[in-house]
């Protein structure tokens, strides 16, 4: 998949139409993706999807074996020839921050800046640091740093140089999950204050929408979507990209006149996203966000499937209800039937599905607790089984 290209002026950077093998491993395969002026995208996927490869294509440590890549619109990178990283006027923060234990903080943050004079590369330091709060640790060492403020030092760093570009590579993984939330937020408005153009690897889809303008999905070394963290969310492009931008249930399901026949019940085509233009017969596969689940006390006198709650926990600002959703045994040929389907279970002589859904911190309703389960519209989508 290849991002389309808007707007006359180039991009801060750009990757076309990118290949890197590494023997019989496609790591990054015909990658094209653009990131504006100060802009921030993030690269996600799961841990082996080509996010770092394609981070060190665009720092000029990797080499395309076809496609190129352009930083301002002059290409930097081909087959042929690539610009060494240190003349690509780029920022880069890893994962482990590498600082020079050797060096002072204030050297640390100095390094990239030997060709400026003397009262000028001070004045630099200084600016740099006061803008990662750090103003005072100019002569501590390295050492004595807590992982939040190597991380900023770190950032401290590749800002000092004024690069037009910054690339991070998973920059917060190495964090506790509080200190990591103050930190991503100081980062974002340091980013932001920089005007630099930002690309930032990440395998956690919260991190990613948090921090970007645009996210990068990939998948197997490809571009699977690009978009919004709104657009993406709401409009993922297939089960991958649905599931990867959060938890998700999944029932099997069949088009029948103008309806989605499920487990759970019968919903229109009109109602849910990706059905429409599904011919009758069609197998699909129904997907429900955990969070997009309306919980209502079962009513013993109606016909509507009811799910039974198995485990509740509170996680604080959220509950998860683990339930398990019951269809008569006669029905059971019938969701049998489609292939590929999920995972099925039998459960006191009935065939069954896990379910999961996410509600406020504060419910936390008893084993044995019987709902019927209302998918909110946006948080429900359906795809083809055979795809």
């Amino acid at each position: 998949m290849q991002e389309n290209k808007n707007g006359a002026s180039p991009a801060a950077l750009s990757l076309r139409g990118v290949h890197r093998t590494f023997g019989d491993v496609h790591a990054v395969n015909d990658f094209s993706l653009s990131v504006a002026t100060n802009e921030v995208v993030c690269l996600l996927g799961p841990s082996g999807c080509g996010k770092t490869t394609v981070l060190r294509l665009a720092a000029g440590l990797e080499t395309p074996d076809a496609g190129e890549v352009a930083i301002g619109g002059a290409v930097v990178s081909t087959p042929a020839h690539t610009v060494p990283p240190e003349k690509r006027a780029l920022g880069l923060v890893v994962q482990d921050y590498a600082l020079f234990p050797h060096l002072t903080i204030g050297r640390n943050v100095a390094f990239g800046l030997a060709q400026l004079p003397r009262a000028e590369r001070k004045e630099r330091v200084a600016r740099v640091l006061r803008l990662v709060g750090m103003e005072s640790r100019a002569d501590d060492w390295p050492q004595a740093l807590s992982g939040g403020e190597a991380q900023r030092i770190a950032l401290a760093r590749a800002l000092a140089p004024a690069p037009r570009i910054l690339l991070l590579d998973e920059p917060f993984s190495a964090l506790d999950s509080a200190l990591r939330r103050d930190v991503r937020d100081q980062t974002l408005h340091l980013l932001k204050e920089s005007g630099a153009s930002v690309l930032l690897v990440t395998h956690d889809s919260e991190e990613a929408m948090f921090m970007a303008d645009r996210i990068a999905l990939m998948e197997r070394g490809r571009l699977v979507q690009i978009g919004t963290p709104e657009e993406i969310y709401f409009n993922p492009v297939n089960r991958f990209a649905t599931g990867f931008l959060g938890e998700v249930n999944c029932l099997p399901g069949r088009i029948v006149h103008g309806g989605v026949e499920t487990p759970l019940g019968r919903f229109a085509t009109d109602k849910v996203r990706g059905a429409n233009g599904l011919n009758d017969g069609t197998t699909v596969f129904v997907l429900m966000r955990a969070e997009g689940l309306e919980l209502v006390p079962a009513d013993d006198n109606s016909p509507e499937p009811a799910a039974t709650v198995l485990e509740s926990r509170t996680l604080g600002r959220t509950s998860i209800i683990h339930m398990h959703l019951f269809s008569l045994e006669a029905e059971a040929d019938k969701w049998h039937a489609l292939e590929p389907a999920p995972e099925q279970e039998r459960m006191s002589g009935r065939l069954g599905y896990h379910l999961h859904a996410r509600v406020a911190g504060s419910v936390v309703p008893p084993s044995g607790t019987r709902f019927h389960i209302r998918p909110d519209p946006p948080r429900l989508f359906v795809f083809p089984a055979s795809r």
